[in-house]
Formats: C-alpha cells, structure tokens, sequence
C-alpha cells in the first residue's frame, strides 16, 4: 500500500515537431511530449539523510541534513514560500564548493546532483526532512530528448507533494492522477530553476512540455498548451552523431545576417508550416483523424525537413534517415537543433507492421537507435506502484 511518505511520478521527454531554431527568432514553434518518460521514486526517511540514485549514470550519493543546513543561511529562497522567483546564485555557489563541483563542471551528472541539491534545499527550506529519491529513464541523455527537463518536472513534483505544498492527488481508486492547473504552474517553475541550473538560459519549452504534454505553442516567449490534440505514433531515431547545439544556432543566425533577404522569408515559412501543423492537429481532434490529415502532415514535414537544409542544420546521416523511411513511403524530418541528433517519423494508422519493422531493422545497421513510440503523451503524473511496469519498479525498488 502506498503511503504519502513515497511517491511515484513520471514525465515525458519532448521533440520539435515543427519551428527548429524559430524559438531563438521569435517565430512560432510546436514542440510535443515524447512518450518516452523519466521515472522518479521518492521516499520520505527517518534517516537524517538526503541521498538520490541515478541508475542511468550509475551514481548514488548521500549527505547528512544537519551538513546542508548551513548552507542555507543568508539565502534568499527562505524568503521566497515555496515559490521560485530566480535563482539564487549564492546558494548555488555554496552547493557546489560543497560537492566538489567546480564551474566548469557541467557533466550530465554533476548537474543531475546540483540541481537536486539546490531544489530540495529550497522546497524544504525551512523543515529539512530525510529523504531518499531513486530515478530512471526511458530518454537517452543529451539527444535533444528534454531529459533532463523530465528529471526536473519529476524533482519538482516529488519534492513539492512531498512537502506538502501541492497536494497528494493519487486516490486509492486510481492508479495515475494529475495535480491541479495551479499546482502544475507552480511544478513548471520549480522545474524551470532546475534547467536553468543545468543549461543556464532555457527557453522554458522542454520543461513546459514536460509538465504539460500533449502539444505546446511557443512564439515570442509564450507557451500555450494546445487542448484537444491526437496522439501520433511514430519512429524516433537517434543518429548518434554528436552536435553543438550553440554552433548551430550560432550557424543560423550568422546565414541570417549574412542573407538577410533570403533567410528571413525562410524563417516565416518555417512559422507557417507551424501554424498550419497546429490547425491541422486541432482538425484531427474536433473531426477525427482521416488520410487527407496524415496527407498535409507528411507534406509539412517534407517542408520542414528542406527548410533546415536550406538554414545550415542538417546533416549526411538525417538525410540516410529520411532516404530509407522515404523509401518505404514514410515522411521523416530533423528534431531539435540538427547537425546529427535526433529525426522522427510519422507514422499513419495503417502502416504496417513489416514496414515498421524493416524500416527499424535497416535504420539499426546504419547504427542508429530506434524506437517506435508515439507524441502527444499526458505530461508529469503520479503513480501508484501498480500502474508501473515491473522492469521500471523493480529498478526503482533496486536501491
């Protein structure tokens, strides 16, 4: 029987579907929650300890309450009553001299900790209490998947129900359950704190998707969740082919001012695809899904797909990606920054299964990674430990 001293949340990873590179210019983009999910496991102890597991990067850690009190004294999140307003960067100082972290370290797991240290200390500023947190993910880490803002989503949910400052909204009847909308802004910009810990200037989307799922508009700094949307399958590739993402930005933006007459029309066609991408969706879930939907959503990522090429961001192994689902009559373009990384394949309702799988087999043998998956999947939730899978809680349960 789960009791309130432990909790289980989940929260998904996230793709572009549509608008790359348009969040830095102000243009509209559509980003998604992938149903690949981050899974968090929180108990509340009478150890005296705050300790986290992270299997994924095989790192377990443990410190002494009455060792990270101090380090809260003068900072300004015991002022802020559970609800973040900017970081506090003497305190981030201080967490880091007391990890061994120096500024340079930005590692996956030197910030996984560092993030976790500073949010429990602020959310249990002032009642410190032993807990011990255990994660696992479905999401490789560092291929634009929004891993680390499904950790965060999941950090900020945990901490925060267990604190008490948002409420406990599993009941004995069901297995998963949603916290209110005010209670999810409030995870969203806890969980935006732990990003910028880890990536210093986010534009907030990946952890908004995974606090929200299903669709999300950005334009100019605004995020709007879309209502009403389908869930799409489809096939997630990961190339493997290493990226900056700052390069590439910073690639784009120099075409833009080098070929300002022709990289700006560039920029609003990619909005427009957006645009069109978001009445399509919001078509398919008022009137239900038909092939002339799957039809304009193929030729939008066609689109799409050229548009980075023409902007700088694509790479040889996207286009052995988009060259063999094409072949089997699949549609198949960039997700995130480009220049390797990740691409996304849609997939209609009846694709065949052969098709999958040997559209999957042949992707695997260029040595790339496969899952066949699907977007549009619900944001963070809390489980009851029955509505987990057994290999997901027996990892959960392992430490």
């Amino acid at each position: 029987m789960q009791t309130r001293g432990e909790f289980f949340v989940s929260a998904p990873g996230k793709v572009i579907l549509h608008g790359e590179h348009s969040v830095v210019h102000g243009k509209v983009a559509l980003a998604v929650s992938l149903n690949l999910r981050t899974f968090l496991r929180l108990q509340v102890t009478s150890s005296g300890k705050v300790s986290i597991n992270l299997p994924n990067i095989d790192t377990f850690l443990s410190w002494e309450i009455t060792a990270l009190q101090p380090l809260l004294a003068g900072c300004k999140v015991l002022a802020e009553q559970g609800d973040p307003k900017e970081l506090d960067a003497a305190l981030l100082k201080r967490l880091r001299e007391f990890a061994g972290l120096s500024e340079e370290s930005t590692d996956t797991r030197s910030m996984a900790v560092l993030a976790f240290l500073y949010m429990y200390l602020s959310v249990f500023a002032e009642s410190p209490a032993g807990i011990t947190v255990s994660v696992w993910s479905e999401l490789p880490t560092g291929a634009g998947l929004g891993s680390s803002a499904a950790y965060n989503v999941c950090l900020s949910a945990a901490l925060l129900s267990a604190k008490g400052t948002v409420s406990y909204p599993l009941t004995p009847q069901q297995e998963s359950a949603r916290w209110s909308r005010e209670e999810m802004e409030l995870i969203n910009r806890w969980a935006f704190m732990g990003e910028k810990i880890i990536h210093g200037n986010p534009s907030g989307v990946d952890n908004a998707v995974g606090t929200w799922g299903g669709f999300l508009r950005y334009h100019a700094g605004n995020i709007t969740p879309l209502s009403w949307v389908p869930i799409l399958r489809i096939l997630l590739a990961n190339t493997k082919v290493p990226r900056s993402t700052k390069v590439l930005v910073s690639g784009v933006k120099d075409k833009i001012n080098k070929f300002p007459s022709v990289m700006k029309p560039v920029l609003e066609s990619v909005s427009a695809v957006s645009c069109t991408c978001e009445q399509t969706l919001t078509e398919m879930a008022t009137q239900g899904p038909s092939a002339e939907h799957y039809d304009i959503l193929e030729e939008l990522i066609d689109i799409n797909q050229h548009h980075l090429n023409v902007m700088g961001v694509g790479h040889s192994s996207l286009d052995t990606l988009c060259r063999v689902t094409l072949a089997r009559g699949l549609h198949s373009k960039l997700t995130g920054a480009g220049g390797g990384g990740c691409g996304i394949t849609l997939l209609r309702p009846e694709t065949d299964a052969s098709v999958i799988q040997s559209t999957v087999e042949e992707l695997k043998a260029c040595g790339f990674d496969c899952w066949e998956t699907s977007i549009g999947a619900p944001g963070v939730q809390q489980h009851s430990s029955a509505a987990l899978r057994q290999d997901i809680l027996k990892i959960l349960n392992s430490y």
